[in-house]
């Protein structure tokens, strides 16, 4: 049994994105062939919805755009929504065949419906700040698209197709998904192809040279 066969093809994760930000809401473009449908995210509370095409523009209303390298999840506090994305990433190595990225750049982006900037919400903002240094900051976190980074080895070639075909937060072992919590939004809307589990830890690459 091949432990890096390749998942279900219609749970595989986005590994590239265009985001719009448009004056409403934020549009996650797939880029990578996987899917023809868009992530739509309101910016005035955070609801999500799968939609097929990009909102109409016009020169007054220019988005900005950039690609994004998967969604970390979703923070949901009473003053709005805030979305953690991968906006940098390196490739480190490999695990069973599949490239391992680790997390090199990350961006918040803010949902609230609240026009007005209250001290609370002052408070909430400098602490989200803080939040995203911390995280920045933070050593070692790891994920791979197409691999299960929470097992050894050993667990992957024991566990049977079913357990493979399986979209990966859900192969996950909950103890050591860095993100558990932020991905339970995305877990409410089905949003599999979203989903990316992130780990935390550290990862050595030995490149072993035989001689006869």
């Amino acid at each position: 049994m091949d432990a890096a066969k390749d998942p279900n093809p219609s749970c595989k994760l986005h590994t590239r994105l265009r985001l719009w930000e448009f004056a409403d809401r934020y549009i996650f473009e797939p880029i990578d062939g996987l899917a023809d449908l868009y992530l739509s995210v309101s910016r005035a509370g955070g609801s999500m919805n799968l939609v097929e095409e990009l909102p109409p523009r016009s020169p007054s209303t220019n988005p900005k755009v950039q690609t994004v390298y998967g969604v970390i999840g979703v923070l949901k506090l009473a003053v709005g929504s805030y979305f953690f994305v991968v906006t940098d990433r390196d490739c480190v190595g490999s695990y069973l065949g599949h490239a391992i990225f680790k997390v090199t750049g990350l961006k918040v982006l803010r949902c609230n419906d609240s026009l007005n900037t209250s001290s609370e919400q002052k408070k909430m903002e400098s602490e989200i700040s803080e939040l995203l240094d911390a995280a920045e900051k933070t050593m070692g976190l790891y994920f791979s698209y197409d691999i299960n980074l929470t097992l050894n080895s050993q667990r992957l070639y024991d566990v049977d197709d079913e357990f493979k075909s399986r979209p990966l937060w859900r192969q996950a072992e909950p103890r050591f998904l860095w993100n558990s919590y932020l991905l339970e939004p995305l877990i409410e809307n089905k949003l599999d192809q979203y989903l990316l589990p992130v780990i935390q830890g550290s990862i050595l690459v030995l490149h072993v040279i035989y001689s006869l």
